[in-house]
């Protein structure tokens, strides 16, 4: 069932002891809902705990400072932050998925398999939709909590380069850069600026290494279990090179398939803002975003890639 902002303040307020789920490759957003709600429902006086999948990445550690892992307990609330689909809970879906009380997303391709959904596909990130629920609640934030929902809303916009950069998203950066003390600067170069030694490896080989479809306006990156192993590139470092393609003029839509076992693999699209590849996706049972958006394709490396080169071409009218 959908539910506005009151109702959903009515349910975190009922709750006591909370379980928050973040989804599988967690972004900069899951990570920044996930904590921030965690900061929040401390200073509610409630017990909570962050459930994440693949764990705490390294690049996002700094949200975490100040988080106090709780000794396992019994939640009486499930509450699941920037997951449109119970399939992204990974591993921990056979857990939780039929017992979300309450999502908070901001996709439209949510299949709200939650009891309750906050649901604001307006939003530009799951942070800023926390962002008005925390004002609906009249909780007085803190620095940890604005740095939190900040980093949430400056990756999923691309650190306000997307077209999901609205004028609410701007305006809520605003109030939380001029209100609380944290080094955003810091953060968007953390973010967008540094790489590892690993990471300028992984994009020159894939950069080098990419197809080039349809008059050159669809690039399609692969990266194979033999490719990740022969380079030793950490899983964490392919985290954001979905859009890398973007960066070559005249690239409308990027695809990224990833092996996540033999014959099964895990799809990124990016768009520069012609395409929809949310539609694409959702070909394929996966969906999001109209310029981002993912799936899951079983079939073999080259059978995937001709499959959704169609899917793209048929989307550009081709």
């Amino acid at each position: 069932m959908q539910i506005d902002y009151r109702q959903a303040a009515e349910i975190v307020k009922a709750c006591d002891n909370i379980h928050i789920l973040t989804h599988q490759s967690p972004d900069g957003d899951t990570m920044g809902s996930g904590f921030a709600l965690y900061f929040a429902l401390k200073k509610m006086n409630k017990k909570a705990a962050v459930i994440m999948p693949d764990g705490l990445p390294a690049r996002y550690e700094f949200l975490s400072e100040g988080y106090e892992e709780s000794e396992s307990f019994e939640p009486d609330s499930v509450i699941a932050v920037d997951i449109a689909d119970p399939k992204l809970l990974g591993d921990l879906k056979d857990v939780y998925a039929d017992r979300v009380d309450l999502c908070i997303d901001h996709h439209v391709s949510n299949i709200m398999y939650a009891k309750n959904t906050l649901l604001n596909a307006k939003a530009s990130a799951a942070c800023e939709v926390l962002f008005c629920l925390f004002e609906e609640l009249g909780l007085e934030l803190d620095d940890r909590i604005a740095k939190c929902l900040y980093t949430g809303i400056a990756t999923d916009t691309g650190c306000f380069k997307f077209s999901n950069s609205s004028r609410e998203a701007h305006e809520t950066a605003g109030k939380l850069i001029g209100g609380y003390d944290f080094d955003f600067a810091l953060i968007n170069r953390e973010m967008f600026d540094i790489k590892s030694r690993a990471r300028i490896k992984l994009e020159q080989h894939l950069l080098g290494n990419m197809n080039m479809y349809c008059g050159e306006r669809i690039a399609v990156i692969s990266v194979t279990e033999e490719l990740r192993q022969n380079l030793g590139v950490p899983d964490e470092e392919f985290d954001g090179v979905a859009g890398l393609p973007l960066q070559i003029q005249g690239v409308e839509v990027a695809v990224t398939i990833k092996e996540k076992k033999p014959g099964e693999y895990k799809v990124s699209m990016r768009s520069a803002g012609k395409v929809n590849v949310s539609a694409v996706c959702q070909k394929f049972g996966g969906g999001g975003h109209v310029c981002a958006s993912g799936c899951l394709v079983k079939a073999s490396l080259e059978e995937a890639e001709k499959q959704l080169v169609a899917a793209v071409e048929k989307a550009m009218g081709e």
